[in-house]
C-alpha cells in the first residue's frame, strides 16, 4: 500500500506519516513547508521504511506528474488550510489545492482521496438539544474557513458523481497533541502557559465548550478512512463537551494562575461536540484517549 500525504510535515500529517510507516506503507510526503517543518518528520525518518519527501506546492504544475509517477493507493489531503491560520486569503489556495488533488486522483483512476474538515466551522452554531452533532445536521458554516470546508465537501461529491473518484471526508473536532504549533490550538497554548507558569488569555468568558480529540485518535481515523467510509462525511470526535475554563484547570492544575479574559472571536461557536456513531459504524473507529491522559502527556505529568 502506498500513501501520498499532502501536508505531511505538519502537526497531524507528521503523526500520520509515522503511523503509516509503522504499518509498512510506502509514503510520499508533499509539503511546501510554509507552515510545516522537516523537524516534525525527524521521528518518521528515524523509523526507516519507504519514505520520500517532496518539497513541493500542491498547486504547482508538477504535482499531477508526481502523483502519476508515484501511483499512490490513497491521497490524504491535509494541507488545504492549516489550523491557526485565520487569514481569509487562504480561501483561494485551499480550493485550488483541493482541485489539484482531485484532478490528480481522476487522472490516475484508482486512487482514493481522504481529507479532513474543521467540524465546528462547518456546522456552525448548533442548538444544545441537537448536540452532540450528528451528520444529518445541516451545515451552517462560520467564517471563510467554514465556507471553504463546505466547498471542499461539495467538490468531493461532484468528483465522485462525475468522475468516480472515491473519497472520505473526516469532520474533525479540536485536535491536540505533541508538535502542535502554539498558535494552532487552545490546548497547545495552555500547555505552554502551564510549562512557563504564566497566565493564558481566554477569548470570551471561557464557558464555550469544545470536543477535544487526541492526535493518536485522529490519526487512527484517517488511516481507517483509507479503506472505509467511501462517499461519506464522517464526524470524528469524542462526543464530550469541555469548557475552556475547565480545560485550563485540567492543564494548569489546582494552583494555576487565573487566566485573563479577552473579547470572544467573531467566528467562535459557543457549544460544540460531535457524535462518533457514524464513525463506529462505517470506520470501526472510536476514541480511546481520555482528555486528562492526553493533556498530562503534553505537560509532563
Amino acid at each position: 500500500m502506498r500513501s501520498l500525504v499532502v501536508g505531511g510535515a505538519g502537526f497531524i500529517g507528521s503523526h500520520l506519516v509515522e503511523r503509516l510507516l509503522a504499518e509498512g506503507h510506502g509514503v510520499d510526503v508533499v509539503d511546501d513547508l510554509s507552515t510545516g517543518s522537516l523537524a516534525n518528520l525527524a521521528d518518521a525518518r528515524a523509523v526507516g521504511g519507504d519514505l520520500t519527501i517532496h518539497t513541493l506546492d500542491v498547486c504547482a504544475g508538477q504535482f499531477g506528474a508526481l502523483v502519476a509517477r508515484r501511483s499512490p493507493d490513497v491521497i490524504v489531503h491535509l494541507g488545504w488550510w492549516p489550523p491557526g491560520i485565520e487569514d481569509p486569503r487562504w480561501a483561494g489556495a485551499a480550493v485550488h489545492s483541493t482541485l489539484a488533488v482531485l484532478e490528480a486522483a481522476r487522472s490516475l483512476g484508482s486512487v482514493k482521496v481522504v481529507t479532513t474538515l474543521p467540524a465546528a466551522a462547518l456546522y456552525g452554531e448548533v442548538a444544545a438539544r441537537d448536540q452532540p452533532v450528528k451528520e444529518g445536521q445541516g451545515w451552517s458554516p462560520v467564517g471563510a474557513r467554514g465556507v471553504v470546508a463546505r466547498t471542499v465537501a461539495d467538490l468531493l461529491a461532484v468528483y465522485r458523481a462525475d468522475h468516480a473518484v472515491e473519497f472520505t471526508a473526516l469532520a474533525l473536532t479540536t485536535v491536540y497533541g505533541s508538535r502542535q504549533r502554539v498558535d494552532g490550538g487552545v490546548v497547545a497554548r495552555f500547555a505552554q502557559a502551564a510549562r512557563e507558569g504564566s497566565s493564558p488569555q481566554i477569548f470570551g468568558d471561557g464557558r464555550q465548550t469544545r470536543d477535544f480529540l487526541y492526535i493518536d485518535d485522529a490519526v487512527d481515523a484517517i488511516v481507517r478512512a483509507g479503506q472505509r467510509g467511501s462517499g461519506l462525511v464522517v464526524n470524528i470526535g469524542t462526543g464530550v463537551a469541555t469548557s475552556i475554563r475547565d480545560l485550563w484547570q485540567l492543564i494548569g492544575g489546582p494552583t494555576a494562575a487565573r487566566p485573563s479574559a479577552g473579547p470572544q472571536r467573531a467566528d467562535d461557536v459557543n457549544r460544540f461536540a460531535v457524535s462518533p456513531t457514524r464513525a463506529r459504524i462505517h470506520l470501526s473507529w472510536s476514541p480511546w484517549t481520555d482528555l486528562s491522559v492526553g493533556v498530562n502527556s503534553l505537560v509532563g505529568r
